[in-house]
């Protein structure tokens, strides 16, 4: 399958996701399992990995199994050819390595060495610029750089994205805290850096980290998110049950409350019921509606 071929599929891999089709979504990912060989350019050019990896957090079980199937696959498909390249390496001429650290010299925001010209370097353990190859040393000032560098161990985990992309990414998040903080290294420089890669590293947050990297969630606006905003899918939910539970348990509380017999009790079967109504979603969902019953104490809901 080619670069091409590849973008096409991607691209209704995508629309099968938002669509919820688990079917649809399973069936292009074999297509993907089968057809593709990994190699770093080939990841590099299509990003196929970033759209990939955004379904680790899909509902279906055994969509999220062959995703993770298909992203070991990949990286050992891309581990062997690291070793292979490596080996040609070692026997090329002092002068190929001093021309590849011409063009090194060129970038602007990282010195990657030889092994990583390939744009896309792909480690199996823990990405970090030193095991990416990646030299930040990008402002004079040792605490930009230490943010830079602390930023890239959080996004780069478990992905196949290359390592100057996460690194300009990683540059860029920074530069928005800095400029945020009008210039300046403080407790809220150091705050906003600290709750940015807490939410971000979290294991459970492939979401975040692939938004970020794709540029569904620019800089501009990854700084100004919440820490509810930036919780993983999962603790979302929770935490909206939660709040929904919390409206449920508050209703002793109120008052004027209308009583009738329209409803039936499930755990003593009387009809003496009193209830209340709430807005518990958004404004074009139906109210959600609230029952105690009069006799037992027994309470429900309903939408």
């Amino acid at each position: 399958m080619n670069a091409a071929e590849i973008r096409t599929v991607v691209n209704d891999l995508d629309k099968a996701r938002d669509a919820g089709s688990a079917t649809e979504v399973r069936s292009l990912l074999l297509q993907l399992d089968s057809r593709v060989h990994a190699t770093e350019a080939l990841l590099r050019e299509t990003k196929v990995g970033v759209h990939v990896n955004k379904l680790k957090t899909f509902p279906d079980k055994d969509v999220v199994a062959l995703v993770k199937k298909i992203i070991k696959k990949w990286k050992d498909q891309v581990s062997v050819e690291k070793k292979g390249r490596g080996a040609a390496s070692a026997a090329n001429t002092s002068s190929n390595k001093t021309t590849a650290e011409t063009a090194i010299a060129k970038k602007v925001t990282a010195d990657v060495p030889p092994s990583t010209l390939s744009n896309n370097n792909v480690t199996l353990k823990p990405r970090t610029p030193t095991s990416d190859g990646i030299k930040v040393d990008i402002y004079p000032d040792l605490t930009r750089n230490r943010s830079v560098i602390a930023l890239y161990t959080a996004v780069a985990l478990d992905t196949l994205v290359a390592a100057k992309i996460i690194l300009d990414t990683c540059v860029e998040i920074e530069t928005a805290i800095f400029d945020a903080n009008r210039g300046a290294i403080d407790d809220a420089y150091r705050t906003k850096l600290r709750s940015l890669i807490l939410n971000i590293k979290n294991k459970n947050n492939q979401q975040l980290r692939a938004n970020i990297l794709d540029g569904t969630i620019p800089a501009s606006k990854l700084i100004t998110m919440s820490s509810a905003e930036l919780a993983p899918e999962s603790l979302k939910q929770q935490m909206k049950e939660l709040h929904a539970k919390n409206l449920f348990d508050a209703q002793g509380a109120v008052e004027k409350r209308a009583v009738t017999d329209r409803f039936v009790c499930g755990k003593c079967k009387q009809r003496e019921v009193s209830y209340y109504q709430m807005q518990t979603r958004s404004a074009d969902e139906p109210l959600t509606t609230f029952c105690t019953c009069e006799k037992c104490g027994n309470r429900w809901k309903f939408c």
